[in-house]
């Protein structure tokens, strides 16, 4: 991990990525359905599949595993609960005569890509789906490489059971965003696809976005650490490792005003990795991305915030609360030393899958929010297209639109002739 004082311009851009592999595979999926479904995940995942469709049921797991599964889904699901209070229907009256209105409803279907890889990664599909259900979205969609002795992790198929997801499939990869953006022959499409991946995943959900809708991409993690000559190295350097070990891509961060703060953690993490059973992940990626930057100020370090936009952004100082109004651009803010993201990522209720890559500038995490439509609605009586009927005539007619100034004219009420009815 090393130390700088200077960080070049790319280190706040967004990364672009060639996609004409993913494009390939998304046109042949298009093209031939299942068939290349099971090509591809034989030619990927080295599985050959008969069955796309997993059956599920819960399966047994140790007590103490699912004593922390559903502490983990009744948090979220809590706190989705709790955003849902804040989207109701509303009837207002704007003008006189002029009602407005909002609807809140439910996308129909939706589709969660759940990452395969050695382990079940039990917390992403409970991020996802869970605010889905609370949502009231009426289809839910898992898609998941088989990477579990040729099919789906039990422990995944429990959780499926226990949210009360409706249909599973053993499919990964950018093959599995193809399929549920367009369909196939056992798959049927959906109308928006959420869930975090690897590059190809990532690139796969922008190409398919709006033939379907997607959450943001949510690609290699990072994590921001705001700290001074108070903060604990050892708890920095446990919360920068526990980001690297996710892939060599991640991109862990500390930005310090204490030089001495700063030779501590470097010493602390080169001690702690050899610890760690994930010890070559986390050491490539700290050696390849770990930086510790130092800075003048604590001001400095919170433009510098601002302008990367992390996805975790700890905020290790001797008072926090001088600076939280300040920083605006953050997946999740997670303010003093006991806040650790890991909490984030499982038991706190607060949603983990969030925006990487500086999009956290324009977007927030996944939220309830992303499984609703707020679609509104007019009603207008003849009071009140006299009241606004005049200002939309008037700037139709700046615009130059003839037709939309005659639509509005055609509904007004003519003195003396009855006019038309609304």
């Amino acid at each position: 991990m090393r130390i700088a004082r200077n960080l070049e311009e790319g280190f706040f851009e967004y990364r672009e990525e060639v996609r004409d592999e993913v494009k390939r595979i998304i046109d042949d999926v298009r093209q031939n359905g299942d068939e290349a479904l099971k090509r591809y995940t034989s030619r990927f995942d080295g599985v050959s599949l008969k069955d796309l469709r997993v059956d599920f049921k819960i399966e047994e797991t140790e007590i103490g595993e699912i004593k922390a599964i559903k502490t983990s889904i009744d948090n979220v699901k809590k706190f989705a609960e709790k955003q849902l209070e804040h989207f109701k229907n509303i009837d207002y009256e704007i003008a006189p005569g002029v009602f407005t209105g909002q609807r809140v409803i439910p996308i129909e279907r939706v589709g969660i890509y759940v990452p395969g890889g050695r382990y079940p990664l039990v917390s992403t599909l409970i991020m996802c789906a869970v605010p889905a259900k609370v949502a009231g979205v009426g289809e839910i969609v898992i898609c998941t490489p088989p990477s579990y002795r040729g099919t789906v992790h039990p422990v995944i198929l429990a959780v499926v059971g226990l949210i009360g997801v409706h249909e599973v499939y053993a499919v990964g990869g950018a093959q599995a965003i193809a399929a549920m953006a367009y369909g196939t022959e056992t798959i049927k499409k959906v109308d928006k696809i959420v869930g975090p991946g690897n590059r190809y995943i990532n690139l796969a959900k922008k190409e398919v976005f709006g033939a379907v809708g997607i959450d943001f991409i949510a690609g290699p993690t990072e994590i921001l650490i705001i700290a001074d000559e108070t903060s604990n190295p050892e708890i920095i350097a446990a919360d920068l490792l526990a980001q690297a070990e996710h892939d060599v891509d991640a991109l862990p961060i500390l930005v310090t005003n204490s030089t001495e703060l700063a030779e501590r953690v470097q010493k602390e993490v080169k001690s702690r990795v050899e610890k760690l059973q994930t010890k070559d992940v986390a050491g490539k990626t700290m050696e390849k991305n770990g930086v510790i930057v130092l800075v003048d100020s604590l001001e400095d370090a919170v433009t510098i915030a601002n302008r990367r936009a992390p996805e975790h952004l700890e905020l290790q100082v001797k008072e926090p609360g001088k600076y939280v109004d300040k920083i605006k651009n953050y997946g999740t803010l997670f303010i003093g030393k006991l806040a650790a993201v890991a909490l984030g990522d499982y038991s706190s209720g607060l949603n983990h899958t969030l925006p990487t890559n500086t999009g956290a500038r324009y977007t927030g995490g996944l939220s309830v929010k992303d499984f609703l439509k707020l679609q509104t609605a007019l009603r207008v009586t003849e009071k009140g297209i006299k009241e606004i009927g005049p200002v939309a005539k008037t700037l139709a007619k700046i615009e130059g639109l003839d037709g939309h100034a005659r639509s509005i004219e055609v509904r007004i009420k003519k003195e003396g002739d009855g006019g038309t009815s609304i």
